[in-house]
């Protein structure tokens, strides 16, 4: 009996056997045949040559090269005016004149007296040549001409100080003025800003100071005009490093040729250091851990983990400065859930992302 129950234990003891053996073989196929299916699918870049800038960024405000505010220096009555604002004027070009009647007056008077001194100089030089006036008497004669000239000059000047004129060409500004109007010296007329080129005023962090040079390049960029970059140059550095902010104060010309800028205008300054040809690659594709930074690269079908060095930043691209080359084909999508060795199979180049300036590499 007890033969009987051994051999029926080890039937069942190979039976069991035999069906983990197969199990295990057809599971090993199933794995072989899913395997390529739990590839994952993955967009790809090849690393790409750019303009790398190394820049300081910045805000600061706009002033005009040469910016005044016209007064008159003598009272007087407006006669005439040629102001309007925003209206673009040359150096010299005549904005107010006041009631100058008295002042031309009083210069015909001292020409007058001028002309009678130099016949009376005249004369008596004629006469000092038969000696019948004295040197002393010559002396006094041309002494009065001199005189004359100076207070001809004088009162050329109390004329010309009825005429407020620009000093330079530039852009009038706003005024209350009108025909009529009594002005008294010190009062303001309006104002005149030069805006061909606009000055603009921001600093640089010390850290920076052994880097900045005259002549380098600096890009504006202003809230009332988001989409444009005005281009200029740093001109002046200061000579004092602010104790408070411990940054140095720079100045730049940035071209305003069209006159959009005004002056007082707030304005963000990106200030050029250094210019070079580098690797870059989509900021996506990098991946950071603590200090470590990395990126997956696409190596026959499969993931690599790649240690990188970053440099510089521009709108969504990051310099490489080390660890790929320009050969290597950089994952830019799901590399987040990729392990070093895990199989992969890039997409199709239309399944690219639209956004990417790169050319999506497919297979």
């Amino acid at each position: 009996m007890w033969k009987q129950w051994l051999t029926a234990l080890f039937l069942v003891i190979v039976a069991v056997g035999g069906a983990l053996v197969w199990n295990k073989i057809d599971t090993g196929a199933d794995d072989e045949q899913a395997s390529p299916s739990s590839a994952s699918a993955v967009d790809t870049v090849f690393p790409e040559q750019d303009t790398v800038r190394d820049e300081v960024n910045a805000v600061g405000s706009l002033k005009a090269v040469d910016a005044v505010e016209l007064t008159t220096e003598v009272s007087g009555r407006v006669v005439e005016i040629n102001l309007g604002a925003g209206r673009r004027v040359e150096k010299g070009d005549l904005l107010v004149r006041l009631d100058d009647r008295q002042a031309v007056a009083n210069l015909r008077v001292i020409e007058s007296g001028l002309s009678d001194a130099r016949r009376q100089l005249e004369r008596a030089t004629q006469l000092r040549a038969n000696n019948s006036v004295s040197q002393a008497q010559v002396d006094e004669l041309r002494t009065a001409v001199d005189v004359a000239l100076a207070e001809r000059e004088a009162a050329r000047v109390r004329l010309d100080n009825h005429r407020i004129v620009a000093p330079f060409t530039g852009v009038v500004g706003l005024s209350d003025l009108s025909v009529g109007a009594y002005v008294t010296p010190g009062t303001v007329i309006t104002s005149l800003d030069a805006t061909d080129r606009m000055e603009l005023s921001f600093s640089v962090p010390e850290r920076f100071l052994g880097q900045v040079t005259l002549g380098q390049v600096v890009r504006g960029q202003s809230p009332a005009w988001p989409d444009d970059r005005f281009q200029g140059e740093l001109v002046e550095l200061g000579t004092r490093i602010s104790e408070l902010s411990r940054s140095l104060p720079v100045r730049a010309l940035i071209d305003n040729a069209d006159g959009r800028l005004r002056p007082g205008q707030f304005m963000s300054a990106s200030l050029t250091l250094r210019e070079r040809e580098a690797l870059v690659i989509p900021e996506q594709a990098v991946l950071i851990r603590g200090d470590d930074k990395y990126v997956f690269v696409a190596d026959d079908g499969v993931a690599r983990r790649t240690e990188v060095t970053l440099g510089s930043r521009m709108p969504g691209l990051v310099e490489v400065a080390s660890g790929i080359s320009a050969s290597d084909e950089v994952i830019i999508t799901g590399q987040d859930r990729l392990s070093s060795g895990d199989r992969i199979k890039v997409k199709d180049e239309q399944n690219a992302i639209p956004e990417n300036r790169f050319q999506a590499s497919g297979s």
